[in-house]
């Protein structure tokens, strides 16, 4: 539930204003809430006393806006947009846990339909190598699931398989990254946003990432691989490797032109 303390609130109107389920009102000059909202936490954040809190949540964790930290230099971020690569080389150096929950509460923070927020993140790093092994084994099976209805990729994973069978260090689904982070959740929108949002903050932290839809694919067919990450009954939604760039780009790759409609 949402509770307003009543001694704080100025009855300014501002979250009745701003509730997207409008289950707010005034009532004697006072925010009065209803129950069944989305606690979405508009109420928390635009209220100018602080008089609004959900005691589900922590509330340790609200921070109070700052200008001077808040404003994000437009041309710096569109740059840095610019320069993001698809990375497949990668230091031996792990990233450190400190930086990885961040790039966390990155994903944590991104919206989510109806403020479900249903995102399961699992990140592989201490146990990657066990991953790994038991993905590779499942491999041949699936590809010959994959025959009739998905000749292509059937060919490819086991192409894929004789590479790294050969030569473990061939690995052409992990690029032997240090970690894996995969998020599991209930509309796949709100994991591939969450996925945008912590590739940005990796970078930052002088990461780089690689989205790799073949060990989705891999991953969603087999119930093996979804009941060792603890995934059976969610839709895998993002699978996206993450170390430290082993190779530096010195500009930003040319696109072809925006496909746009200005109306």
């Amino acid at each position: 539930m949402v509770v307003v303390e009543r001694e704080k609130c100025i009855g300014c109107g501002l979250c009745v204003k701003d509730c997207p389920a409008g289950k707010l009102k005034l009532e004697e000059k006072k925010a009065v809430y209803t129950p069944e909202c989305i606690q979405c936490g508009h109420c928390v954040a635009v209220c100018p006393q602080a008089a609004v809190s959900i005691p589900e949540y922590d509330m340790g964790d609200v921070e109070e806006f700052d200008k001077e930290t808040f404003a994000v230099d437009p041309e710096h971020f569109l740059r840095a947009v610019k320069f993001r690569r698809s990375v497949r080389s990668y230091r031996e150096k792990p990233v450190e846990r400190e930086k990885l929950e961040r790039i966390l509460q990155a994903g944590r923070y991104t919206p989510t339909a109806k403020n479900s927020q249903s995102c399961r993140f699992i990140v592989l790093q201490d146990e990657l190598d066990e991953f790994k092994r038991l993905l590779w084994e499942e491999v041949p099976k699936l590809a010959e699931q994959m025959k009739k209805e998905m000749p292509q990729y059937a060919m490819l994973f086991k192409f894929m398989y004789r590479r790294w069978k050969k030569d473990p260090a061939d690995d052409q689904l992990f690029f032997n990254a240090p970690s894996c982070i995969l998020i599991a959740s209930e509309n796949p929108l709100d994991g591939g946003l969450a996925a945008a949002n912590m590739e940005t903050m990796a970078v930052a932290e002088g990461a780089g990432v690689l989205y790799s839809g073949y060990l989705q694919r891999i991953i969603e067919a087999s119930s093996t691989l979804k009941e060792w990450l603890q995934i059976a009954e969610r839709h895998l939604t993002c699978c996206m490797l993450i170390g430290y760039p082993a190779i530096t780009y010195k500009r930003t790759a040319p696109r072809k032109k925006a496909d746009i409609i200005w109306r």
